[in-house]
């Protein structure tokens, strides 16, 4: 049962096509998040919009820096989106509570632990989090590629049963979804197709994301245990219709659960401090069916200046990409160690995660 959702509303979601905010549209989600929280159901609500909010508000001049220009929009169109929310859930009867992010805030492992027993803690008091990106301080490698993997960060964050990101479309289609042609992938699983031959590269007018991330997203949270939908967001009654079985959308069947360390490793590819190459042996070993960690012995060679809890990447002896983990201690000690038995592991298996082999 579906218990704990994580809701990710895209601006193409909350926008009209000439992008005023489409307050009909947001009252009706709300309204529907009443629903779900009527059942019983905690939810996290992951939105966009600040920017669109922004740009509505406040006319700049083409020559203002880009970059300028979104961190003014986010700053004061985050405010006129916060208290639409704030307004609607009070008249449903509810609280929200503001939670904005960067990139940076789930890199150390102590931070993020502090910030998943806070949303827990809102969760656990009924409070509705609402959560997105700082994009006001948030710029180039501290950006979140969309709030598609925002979202998909959160679930993986408090262990949500489900994750639904909500778009304008019922999904991914076989071709282009305005195409007749076209139909409807409802259900995807690890025996799947490669479905990214399918979407376009295109994004939407008021967001950075498009549907390429959604599958890239959708995908990882399914392999950590997270049940995925990508649904129409515009659609009356679509969140109901979900946890129903009857909506029309694209479902990712989720695999075994992961345990939560491996949750915030599975995230972790573009924080990572140092990079391991480990020889056959130990490639081997990580993947069998017996529980093992990464010792010494099977590293081959090293790289970056990395410490005691930092993200490591770990690789084999052609180069490919194989998993992730976090140091049991610093570089200068594995210097020490490197290539000798009875020592102790750099990487314990309880924080590695591995990826799917291709």
């Amino acid at each position: 049962m579906l218990q704990t959702l994580v809701i990710k509303i895209g601006s193409n979601v909350i926008t009209e096509n000439s992008g005023m905010p489409d307050f009909s549209r947001i009252k009706s989600l709300c309204s529907q998040v009443n629903s779900l929280k009527n059942k019983g159901k905690k939810v996290i609500l992951v939105t966009s919009g600040a920017v669109a909010f922004g740009r509505k508000n406040i006319h700049l001049q083409d020559k203002i820096n880009p970059v300028l220009k979104k961190q003014i929009w986010a700053a004061n169109g985050q405010i006129a989106l916060i208290n639409t929310y704030q307004k609607l859930f009070a008249d449903l009867g509810h609280s929200i509570a503001q939670v904005l992010v960067t990139k940076e805030d789930f890199r150390d492992r102590k931070h993020y632990l502090h910030m998943k027993n806070c949303l827990e803690g809102l969760l656990s008091l009924g409070i509705i989090p609402v959560v997105n990106e700082n994009d006001t301080v948030a710029i180039t490698e501290l950006m979140f590629t969309d709030n598609d993997e925002l979202a998909s960060l959160t679930a993986a964050m408090v262990n949500a049963d489900a994750l639904i990101l909500l778009t304008n479309v019922n999904g991914i289609y076989t071709g282009p979804p305005e195409d007749t042609n076209s139909m409807l992938i409802e259900k995807v699983d690890q025996q799947s197709q490669d479905l990214s031959n399918f979407i376009q590269a295109s994004k939407s007018s008021f967001g950075r994301g498009g549907m390429l991330t959604k599958l890239n997203m959708a995908k990882k949270s399914a392999n950590l245990g997270i049940e995925v939908f990508i649904a129409n967001g515009k659609k009356e009654g679509i969140l109901d219709e979900i946890l129903d079985r009857r909506a029309q959308c694209t479902r990712f069947e989720p695999s075994p659960v992961k345990h939560s360390p491996k949750k915030w490793l599975a995230h972790g590819e573009q924080y990572y401090k140092g990079e391991i190459k480990i020889n056959d042996g130990a490639e081997k070993a990580l993947f069998s069916n017996k529980i093992s960690s990464l010792l010494p012995v099977g590293v081959v060679s090293f790289s970056g200046d990395f410490e005691k809890g930092d993200i490591l990447r770990i690789v084999n002896e052609s180069g490919k990409r194989i998993g992730l983990g976090r140091a049991e201690y610093g570089m200068k000690s594995l210097g020490e160690k490197i290539g000798q038995k009875n020592q102790k592991p750099i990487i314990h298996y309880d924080y590695l995660y591995l990826f799917i082999h291709e």
